[in-house]
């Protein structure tokens, strides 16, 4: 019997693999969850997901993306890179592919193999799959369609009426108890790890050291940048049997005994910063039990009684629902689904989330895996809140610093992907951090001068102001390289109007065509060159602005 998948860790077998993986992570499921839904065992799907092995037969690879509740855009996107990496296995390891074969899965009852996905939306999907997988095996040039049996969709990610890019899109946690701020160009503060905790302006009952907060909130106000308070680390005496909060001695991870004490602290914080802090984050990390170790109930009865007391003091501050981080591992997305059960969501303005890569190195693009999983979780619940990336992984400081050059266009990336992901009501990414210097990437030493991260996202900035969003895409469904991502602008000043596309890869270059109106094209130093229109450009990792040319308004 032939066997039913080809043993190979070829690169493209890799790729393949890791879009699995990614499915995997984003369902919340283990290994043995998946392979008793799709009627397979532990091991065959740990060697799919880590591309040590290809099914055969697609229906495999359907059944797995099903589980964990792919859609069809990401159903047509696996399969092409199961068509690749099947034929790359086919042509390198002729002599493997008579490894003994996986036995085939067991018949099941109906009830078993659905999907919790809408039966409709699997309907659909199973019925695509069944023509994708007649399509031919080659692979598509870089720019150009796939063939109409491959059911590839030309088109932007998203295009909606234009909508302006705020300014308080760029974001920082100031990571400074000066009262300093930024050198740079920023458009919001977040207050967390400079002298801010619970625990460290409450340090006894009923007596509050405002000290830090005051010289934070002032310098803020100085600046003119909107601030955001975070809570966190409650004091060891409103819950004397709690855990140590890491990496904070002086406070514990467990909510406070009696919420009563947890009412006053707010009362008090709000009472003194009316009309002065914009908005209120419930928690640092509220699905990290190193931060947060209560259950996501009380959690959820926390948030409640929070929102009463900030919407009473202050009804123009803007409440965050605690923030959720360690969103690529099944115990962050676990944690979270609780809070949702437990009716958190019904209780604030905004959901806060950690956006990040799972290494520092990895393009800031991937980060875009955890807002599908979060914006398909939110849908399956009914529920759409507006979503403020405000943070990151409590790992981030032992991990290592990255070059300059990575590390100025992964800072503006950071800031782009959020622009990409506005079709998932994303609307503010907070950079961690300004001040600190243990982190991958550094904007500015408190007492230092700005880095050319920091200048460059700056610089971005610049080429946003009086812009709209329009429209994000990239790779081949926006008829572009696969490795290219844009997104479409239209800027208006009192003077003059233009269009403008931001274009980067993820990795590498590539050679795009440009339209023929466009004119310039920006660097993020500050160089302006000259183009021809309808020609070629090729573009990088690092950012590049393409113009068009001006109309004057009258």
């Amino acid at each position: 019997m032939m066997s039913r998948e080809i043993m190979t860790i070829s690169p493209r077998a890799r790729e393949f693999g890791d879009q699995l993986e990614r499915f995997k992570l984003a369902s919340g499921r283990s290994y043995e969850s998946i392979g008793r839904k799709a009627h397979l065992s532990k091991s065959a799907v740990h060697r799919y997901c880590t591309g040590a092995t290809v099914p055969r037969e697609f229906a495999v690879v359907e059944r797995i993306a099903l589980t964990c509740g792919a859609n069809r855009t990401e159903m047509a996107q696996l399969h092409r890179l199961w068509l690749r990496a099947a034929a790359e296995a086919d042509d390198s390891t002729p002599e493997e592919k008579n490894q003994p074969a996986e036995p085939p899965p067991s018949p099941a009852p109906p009830s078993s193999v659905r999907s919790k996905r809408p039966l409709a939306l699997a309907a659909v999907t199973a019925s695509m799959a069944a023509l994708l997988v007649s399509s031919s095996a080659s692979t598509h040039s870089a720019g150009n369609p796939a063939p109409a049996s491959d059911q590839w969709v030309v088109g932007p990610a998203w295009a909606l009426p234009p909508t302006p890019v705020p300014s308080t899109l760029f974001g920082v946690t100031i990571n400074s108890a000066t009262g300093a701020m930024p050198a740079f160009r920023v458009g919001a503060a977040r207050f967390w790890d400079g002298g801010t905790r619970w625990s460290e302006i409450q340090r006894r009952r009923g007596e509050f050291d405002w000290t830090t907060l005051d010289r934070l909130v002032k310098g803020a106000e100085a600046a003119g940048i909107p601030p955001l308070f975070v809570f966190g680390g409650t004091p060891k005496w409103a819950n004397p049997s709690g855990g140590p909060a890491t990496p904070y001695p002086d406070s514990t991870s467990a909510p406070p005994t009696d919420l009563a004490d947890w009412d006053v602290f707010i009362q008090s914080l709000v009472n003194r910063y009316r009309g002065r802090i914009e908005a209120y984050e419930l928690w640092v990390l509220a699905n990290d039990r190193r931060f947060y170790s209560g259950s996501a109930e009380t959690l959820a009865e926390m948030t409640r009684r929070a929102r009463e007391i900030i919407r009473a003091t202050d009804p123009k501050a803007t409440v965050l629902c605690p923030g959720m981080g360690e969103l690529w591992s099944p115990n962050g997305i676990s944690f979270l689904k609780g809070f949702i059960e437990a009716g958190g969501y019904d209780h604030c303005d905004v959901a806060s989330i950690k956006l990040f890569q799972r290494r520092p190195s990895d393009p800031p693009e991937t980060m875009l895996d955890i807002v599908t999983s979060i914006d398909r979780i939110m849908h399956e619940a009914g529920i759409h809140p507006r979503l403020w990336s405000t943070g990151t992984t409590y790992s981030i400081a032992t991990q290592d610093r990255l070059d300059e050059a990575t590390a100025r266009n992964h800072a503006v990336r950071f800031f782009l992907t959020g622009i990409y992901a506005r079709k998932a009501n994303l609307e503010r990414m907070y950079f961690y951090n300004w001040g600190g210097v243990k982190i991958p990437i550094v904007l500015q030493p408190v007492g230092g001068v700005p880095t050319s991260a920091a200048l460059a996202v700056e610089r971005l900035q610049h080429w946003l102001e009086n812009a709209s969003v329009r429209s994000c895409g990239h790779g081949i469904t926006a008829n572009l390289p696969e490795n290219v991502w844009q997104c479409e602008f239209t800027v208006v000043d009192p003077e003059q109007s233009y269009d403008a596309t931001i274009r980067w890869t993820d990795r590498g270059t590539a050679t795009t065509t440009i339209g023929p109106r466009v004119q310039e094209l920006r660097r993020l130093d500050g160089e302006v060159e000259a183009l021809r229109p309808g020609g070629t450009v090729t573009v990088g990792e690092e950012p590049v602005l393409l113009a068009t040319s001006r109309v004057t308004l009258r």
